[in-house]
């Protein structure tokens, strides 16, 4: 049976996964520097071992308030488009793997921001976690919205 591994975190207390083969490094990071009328998405720009890295704030993306950058973030480097682009999460998970059958698509309960990053979702045991689309959820420029809408999934 064909399978898939996904890194995991969190984000507002909802599970999510990415697909590893797009996952670079996750660490944790504080010393950003903000972009002059960036989106709000845009939490800002690391140099990462001489790479600069734009950070893009996946709570604003999915329209919850977004993050005091004066903390450290953890931070999922994803590979779109071979660029390197850092997704602000909350928590860090664990990488597991999933039967490619236990894919569904996303739920209607879904809406906004959520529905539009979101590309399918998987039952683990107690949660659900939401497969998130790394190409979308990095697309600053058309979207910066308050329209998220998070419908609860757990």
């Amino acid at each position: 049976m064909p399978s898939r591994q996904y890194a995991t975190f969190e984000v507002d207390d909802q599970l999510f996964g990415v697909d590893v083969a797009q996952v670079q490094e996750v660490l944790r990071f504080h010393e950003y520097t903000r972009v002059p009328l960036a989106p709000t998405s845009v939490g800002g720009l690391f140099n990462l071992r001489g790479q600069v890295i734009a950070a893009v704030d996946l709570r604003v993306r999915l329209g919850l308030p977004g993050r005091d950058l004066a903390e450290p973030a953890m931070n999922v480097i994803v590979s779109v488009e071979d660029e390197w682009v850092s997704l602000l999460v909350d928590r860090i998970g664990e990488v597991i793997e999933l039967d490619d059958e236990a894919f569904e698509p996303p739920p209607d309960t879904l809406h906004g921001a959520f529905r539009d990053l979101i590309v399918g979702t998987f039952k683990l045991e107690g949660r659900l976690m939401l497969a998130l689309d790394a190409r979308r959820a990095v697309e600053t420029a058309a979207v910066d919205t308050d329209q998220g809408n998070l419908a609860r999934t757990s």
